[in-house]
């Protein structure tokens, strides 16, 4: 019998599903200045390909010109988060961040004294919680992260009255109507818990994160990635995911997080002629996430496209040697389990396929992944 405290973990996950997804990203309508909108996108383009040094050029003209709106000082935490990718292990960029993200959210505030109903208010209010919230989770900080996802909760509701008003609402908005009616399908027990959250619908919140995926003006990069998150991690469509991923890739080639989505959605797809050449391009780029990364991608090339299970071996334990991080790359551990297991399968060897299958069960998300990892008999 489950009581309240066991369902207590479960619960603030859900909130870090819908709140650490928010952004990166900047806001909603940022006035109605093409000149600026225009500034803003680049300004985006040169953070999501690492050019922190343009980016930093812009957001210092942005910050000066406007020196009252929130939409500077959450540029510049989103540069801190990429350029320090992961931030929270580096404690000088935390506190750089954390002041940028405090900053913005007085601002927001400011905004939002003035016109409770502002869309630019809301958005960057959501975005600076969301950003908070996905601190103090990475930092074992559980009982801020959830204050300060229910905050976000907040203003992410009142973001879907405000689709017609920002097409960069419909990402928060679909994202929101995906994960409230998939994550009690994972995890049935929160079931009875959930008459705290608004009904969701999985298929309009996939609509309308593609909608986000062509029409936001600022929040098109993020919509695509997590977009093609869910397409991999839930639905099991990754060949419809590339045509998200490859967006990402080819645009931002120096950006390690969509280098990697794409590879594997790729792999995932079976498309491997496809795939080699975006992991040759991984491995150029200087990230503490990559080797890991590069090691299982490979290793599944090796496995499926080169048909060399002597070489996919060493690789994948090779991946399972690199640094993980819980948040980008652990899922990639799991691919490697999973690939040592399927190679001890071929060699007759069915006591280590299950062994490896249990290690990538303990610690896969994939469906995919644990559908296969649960079908070995």
């Amino acid at each position: 019998m489950f009581t309240r405290s066991m369902l207590l973990p479960l619960i603030q996950r859900f909130w870090f599903v819908i709140c650490l997804c928010l952004p990166p990203g900047a806001g909603a309508q940022v006035m109605n200045d093409p000149v600026l909108q225009q500034t803003i996108q680049h300004t985006l383009d040169d953070i999501y390909n690492l050019d922190f040094v343009a980016a930093d050029a812009q957001i210092r003209q942005l910050r000066s010109r406007y020196p009252q709106h929130p939409v500077g000082p959450i540029l510049l935490a989103t540069k801190l988060e990429l350029q320090h990718l992961p931030v929270h292990e580096n404690k000088a960029a935390t506190v750089q961040f954390t002041q940028a993200v405090d900053q913005s959210l007085t601002l927001a505030k400011r905004m939002l004294d003035n016109d409770k109903n502002d869309p630019e208010g809301i958005f960057f209010a959501l975005t600076a919680h969301s950003y908070l919230a996905s601190l103090y989770n990475n930092q074992g900080e559980s009982i801020k992260a959830v204050s300060e996802s229910k905050r976000a909760y907040g203003y992410l509701k009142d973001g879907f009255h405000l689709t017609t008003k920002s097409p960069d609402f419909y990402f928060t908005t679909g994202l929101y109507n995906y994960y409230v009616e998939r994550y009690p399908v994972d995890h049935p027990v929160v079931r009875p818990f959930m008459f705290f959250f608004a009904d969701g619908n999985m298929a309009q919140g996939i609509k309308q994160m593609d909608i986000a995926t062509k029409r936001a003006l600022f929040m098109r990069p993020v919509a695509n990635y997590f977009l093609a998150h869910v397409l991999i991690k839930h639905e099991m469509q990754p060949g419809r995911a590339t045509a998200y991923t490859k967006y990402l890739a080819d645009k931002y080639p120096n950006n390690p997080l969509f280098g990697m989505i794409n590879a594997e959605a790729l792999l995932l797809a079976g498309r491997y002629a496809e795939a080699r050449p975006y992991v040759q391009r991984l491995k150029q780029l200087r990230s503490k996430l990559i080797p890991l990364a590069v090691s299982a991608f490979e290793g599944m090339l090796a496995e499926h496209a080169d048909k060399d299970d002597l070489a996919a071996s060493d690789l994948y334990q090779a991946a399972l040697r690199h640094y993980v991080n819980g948040a980008y790359t652990k899922e990639y551990q799991a691919f490697a389990y999973a690939g040592l297991a399927r190679i001890a399968t071929r060699a007759n060897d069915r006591n280590r396929a299950r062994l490896h299958y249990k290690k990538a069960l303990a610690i896969a998300e994939y469906k995919s992944v644990i559908r296969e990892a649960k079908a070995f008999k």
